[in-house]
């Protein structure tokens, strides 16, 4: 996404700075660094709050209760990461354009049209009248406090002059809008039903039958055919394909963090080394400078918790203490209906639900455009849900589409159950608070130092009539789109303490005959962790480590077995190494592999000449972003009868032998043009690099300042390391992975190992703004601090918080 002309005065103002000379400039900078030593004042605290930092940054905080605890936390964390804040409040709220100008007015809409700030607003109002009893809110509210005490008295971040950002105070609103944001980002019914709907109304059930989103009872086993209706509504598939490239623009904000999935497992005592549970997860999201995480350790006489904080946020989603812990996957199910809704042909401004003429609600809300006059945006509502087609501009008489989405329709008090997780040292304390999700689904995993282990699928699951497939945008004029109420959370796929001794959760369907329709991501990345974590062996925190960095699972040969003759048959006597490196290749995604290399643009160029001439550029590309696409991939392969083999382009009629003769000619050339002749320089690491992109450094030269990397790193989409990059032709740059990895043996939970994509700090050029970027690149940890002797003796900084 272009944002040339508010980079464009970054860059200036950057020159301006330079320009003032070196000794000037550093110090104007220096100004801005995070202070980690010394004394400060903070109004609000009944006694003085210490802060240790250790050798990365993190602070090690001491506070005499909750209120001094958190509203030092909110302080800290806005020290290193106002900036993100600022950015993610703007964003999920619709005000980026107040600062970023015209060309972010359609993501501004989006956001308003989805109902987060409304629903926002509605949490806040609500939270005040209770800030006066102990808890979430009270804790919420004192961290807030915190923030804006620093952003008052402080100077502020770079990127505030750079963009003429003005200060203005954090709201409990700002941080219930950033937690519909991250629900957004989970939801994948936003990309996929558009695509579905659209290949099921334009094209029929027969190219329908590559897809695969039924429910398997038994778990993910063979694919199945899907169960759709007939199509119903093409003349919707146009506006939703738009509003889908709106939602990709989102995605494409540098340090705007998207959640993609993540692993998580632990294994009880009865199969470690030391006879106690060991916890391990990584959450996959987004790569961004700075990283989504921020890690503070917090200790009142009563409590003490090592929690890793997402901006604005005072509650550890990650956390762990010498007593128990837990990680976080997607749960990856449905909770967002896309419906069609049927217009009075009388009255526009009414539609059919429930047997009758319904009137649609209206509001209006100001949006600042930088540079422009303010827009008033008019956002309707049906009985269903608001109205998608007003995030896109003018009238265009289409069909209004509602959505029902949980996290607007839900208590979701999900600050007050990550408050209890914080908290919860027993199997009844933990589910309690799991149960207090319910937007977005999250795979809790938790275990404690007394031995128990368990996995809750946390979200509030609605209830919908029999046989209908939310998959698809459902007709609103029927009561196929009514939630008749929703599941009781025992209902929840879960389990505590299982037989087997372990528990792993990759996003991958659960098993169960109730069906909890979903997104799911391809089984083989928690097949392969399962079918390691299944072996004999015992498991500590050396050999745990080798699993995370997995780079393997059967996913690539599974699409390659049903043609490996046709490829033999494509490709020249000189070519013949090539396709026997597929023939030979085990799925890794190893540094020097020559195979992943291949297999990525091979499967690029079969895609694109197989579905693109049926779907057009806009549905094709929206379907790439999908995890259908995924899932399509080996049925495709393995129907050589499919209707997608044909190119409509053409007069004649193509076979699957066509198409992937033409895919493998295109392949190699495009390799050869990219990477040279000799393909004994194709590695997988020359293609696959990570680097973390700061908003300001989408434009040159501030990229050389901002940005950090490029990494060369093995792994791959869905296999265990999952540095994962988008379907089409290489290079490609890693989009998301693992954003934090840890390891937690409840034996010795004080020689925790984790590591953070970039550094603590989001403040550039400080000490700690990159200084992990390496470790993580090459698959390398550290220690996350418990005990007070280690803490001391790794300490860097002392900073004490004075009333």
């Amino acid at each position: 996404m272009s944002v040339g002309r508010w980079l464009r005065r970054g860059a200036l103002t950057v020159a301006v700075l330079a320009a003032l000379g070196a000794a000037a400039a550093a110090w104007h900078v220096h100004q801005k660094l995070p202070q980690r030593d010394g004394e400060l004042q903070l109004s609000g605290l009944s006694a003085p709050v210490t802060v240790r930092y250790d050798e990365w940054g993190v602070p090690h905080i001491d506070a005499r209760n909750e209120d001094d605890l958190y509203r030092a936390l909110g302080y800290l964390h806005a020290q290193d990461r106002l900036f993100q804040m600022e950015m993610l409040r703007r964003l999920a709220r619709g005000e980026l354009a107040e600062i970023l100008g015209p060309k972010l007015v359609d993501t501004d809409r989006l956001f308003r049209a989805l109902g987060i700030r409304q629903r926002a607003d509605e949490l806040a109002a609500a939270s005040a009248a209770i800030t006066a009893q102990p808890g979430a809110t009270r804790a919420l509210y004192a961290y807030l406090d915190g923030v804006n005490q620093y952003q008052a008295t402080r100077p502020a971040p770079l990127e505030f002059e750079v963009l003429g950002i003005p200060k203005r105070p954090f709201t409990a609103a700002d941080t219930y809008s950033i937690a519909g944001y991250l629900a957004y980002s989970f939801a994948a019914a936003f990309r996929t039903e558009p695509a579905l709907t659209a290949v099921r109304d334009q094209l029929g059930p027969d190219y329908l039958r590559i897809f695969d989103l039924d429910w398997h009872p038994s778990g993910v086993l063979e694919p199945q055919a899907l169960n759709a209706p007939p199509g119903r509504f093409p003349d919707v598939a146009p506006m939703l394909a738009r509003l889908a490239a709106v939602g990709d623009q989102a995605a494409a904000l540098a340090g705007l963090p998207q959640f993609e999935g993540s692993n998580a497992w632990v294994v009880s005592g009865s199969r470690t080394v030391s006879g106690k549970p060991l916890l391990a997860g990584d959450p996959h999201i987004a790569y961004s400078a700075p990283a989504v995480w921020w890690e503070a350790h917090l200790r009142t006489p009563q409590f003490e918790l090592y929690g890793h904080h997402l901006a604005l946020n005072p509650m550890a989603l990650l956390g762990h203490n010498r007593r128990f812990g837990w990680s976080l996957t997607m749960f990856q199910n449905d909770d967002v209906d896309l419906i069609a809704e049927k217009v009075n042909p009388a009255n526009a401004n009414e539609v059919w639900y429930q047997g009758r003429w319904v009137a649609m609600t209206a509001r209006q809300e100001t949006l600042k455009v930088k540079g422009q006059p303010d827009q008033v945006l008019t956002l309707r509502r049906s009985p269903h849900g608001p109205i998608v087609n007003d995030a896109l501009p003018g009238d265009r008489g289409e069909r209004p589409v509602a959505m029902w989405w949980a996290f607007l329709e839900t208590e979701n008090p999900v600050l007050d159950g990550f408050y209890r997780l914080g908290r919860a040292d027993t199997l009844d304390r933990a589910r309690e608070a799991a149960s207090l999700v319910h937007a977005p689904g999250l795979n809790i995993v938790w275990a404690n130092a007394s031995g128990d282990i368990a996995w809750w699928a946390a979200a509030k699951l609605p209830l919908r009539p029999p046989g209908v497939n939310p998959a698809f945008v459902l007709d609103g004029s029927t009561g196929e789109a009514d939630k008749p109420g929703f599941l009781p959370f025992s209902a929840n796929p879960q389990e505590e303490n299982p037989a087997r001794g372990y528990i792993v959760s990759a996003n991958f369907q659960p098993t169960g005959d109730t069906p909890v329709p979903g997104y799911y991501n391809l089984a083989e990345r928690g097949r392969r962790l399962d079918g390691l974590l299944s072996q004999g062996k015992r498991w500590d925190i050396h050999n745990s480590q080798a699993l995370q960095l997995d780079v393997q699972t059967d996913y690539g040969p599974r699409v390659l077995r049903p043609i490996i003759p046709l490829l033999r048959g494509s490709a020249s006597v000189e070519e013949q190494p090539l396709v026997e490196a597929l023939v030979r290749w085990n799925g890794a995604y190893k540094a020097d592999a020559v195979a992943p290399v291949l297999f990525q643009q091979f499967t690029a160029e079969l895609l694109r000449a197989a579905l693109k001439d049926e779907l057009g550029e806009a549905q094709f590309e929206n379907l790439r972003r999908t995890r259908a696409l995924d899932h399509a991939l080996p049925r495709l392969m393995a129907d050589a009868e499919s209707p997608w083999w044909d190119d409509r382009s053409t007069p004649q009629r193509e076979t699957q032998t066509d198409i992937v003769r033409r895919a493998w000619k295109a392949a190699v050339a495009h390799l050869q043009a990219t990477l040279g002749p000799d393909s004994a320089t194709w590695r997988w690491d020359a293609v696959h690099t990570l680097t973390h992109e700061h908003p300001l450094g989408r434009q040159k030269p501030l990229d050389r300042i901002f940005n950090i990397g490029p990494f060369p790193v093995p792994g791959g989409h869905e296999v265990p390391n999952n540095f994962a990059q988008r379907n089409g032709s290489g290079p490609w740059p890693v989009v998301y992975g693992p954003s934090t990895r840890r390891l937690i043996d409840f034996a010795r939970p004080q020689e925790a190992l984790g590591v953070n994509p970039v550094g603590q700090s989001g403040v550039w050029p400080d000490a700690h703004y990159a200084d992990q970027a390496a470790l993580l690149a090459q698959g390398r940890y550290r220690r996350e601090w418990l005990d007070e002797a280690d803490v001391r003796a790794h300490s860097s900084g002392l900073l004490v918080l004075k009333p």
